[in-house]
């Protein structure tokens, strides 16, 4: 089993949880795996990503994706969402709202970085509104295995959601509120005010021990974090 995730471009974390880093954005998806369920974070930036996602969970588990949790708005971690028929959406509470809203402007975002337009236009017309909102937290029974949906944000993005695997050692999937592979992007919805904080509670939800899982780049230590949030208290002013 090791082997054949490997083989795909994943990477195991933890028994029943890994994370592959998708090419062109460097976007990590996670997967974690319940006796009952299997939860993705994340679904990359096109129906065409999604689908190689979806193909390759159900290739090395034998099952299908039953709960999807969403990290931000971004494009390259929304866009591939339809694909996962059947699951239960998740995410930070007023993303419904604002996939609603501003789909055409993901759209555009996607193009502008790159996506073939009909391919943005496709992922855009299907994009999919979490089914259930999280504010605060909120604990995912996947079948002998509890995950916990965190509300981190704001910071990178105005709802930043978060995943906490309990485990040996705990696991926390971060989003785009913690990135590893360049210094962290703060595009116009981004609200440094309070990103920090985030980063407080991303600590405090896995503790000094855990592995911490960013956006995008290399799966880091709780060092780094306290080290990026001194950075992002820098850069926007505030303590």
């Amino acid at each position: 089993m090791d082997v054949a995730w490997e083989d795909l471009g994943w990477e195991r974390l933890a028994d029943g949880v890994a994370r592959r880093r998708l090419p062109v954005w460097d976007a990590t998806v996670g997967v974690v795996a319940g006796r009952d369920a299997v939860m993705l974070y994340d679904t990359g930036s096109t129906v065409r990503e999604g689908s190689v996602i979806r193909d390759e969970v159900e290739s090395l588990l034998g099952r299908r994706v039953t709960h999807v949790a969403l990290s931000h708005p971004h494009f390259d971690h929304v866009l591939g969402t339809s694909v996962f028929a059947g699951a239960e959406v998740y995410g930070a509470v007023g993303l419904d709202g604002l996939l609603r809203r501003e789909g055409d402007l993901i759209r555009q975002d996607a193009v502008r970085m790159g996506v073939a337009p009909d391919e943005a236009a496709e992922a855009a017309d299907a994009l999919v509104v979490p089914h259930h909102a999280v504010a605060g937290e909120c604990a995912v029974d996947l079948g002998g295995r509890q995950v916990v949906l965190a509300d981190a944000g704001p910071g990178h993005s105005g709802h930043d959601l978060a995943l906490l695997v309990p485990g040996t050692p705990d696991v926390v999937f971060c989003g785009d509120l913690v990135e590893e592979s360049g210094e962290p992007q703060a595009g116009p919805d981004a609200i440094g005010s309070r990103w920090p904080a985030a980063i407080d509670r991303l600590l405090a939800l896995g503790g000094p021990g855990a592995l911490y899982v960013p956006g995008h780049g290399a799966v880091v230590d709780a060092e780094f974090l306290r080290r990026q949030r001194a950075e992002l208290a820098a850069r926007f002013g505030v303590s």
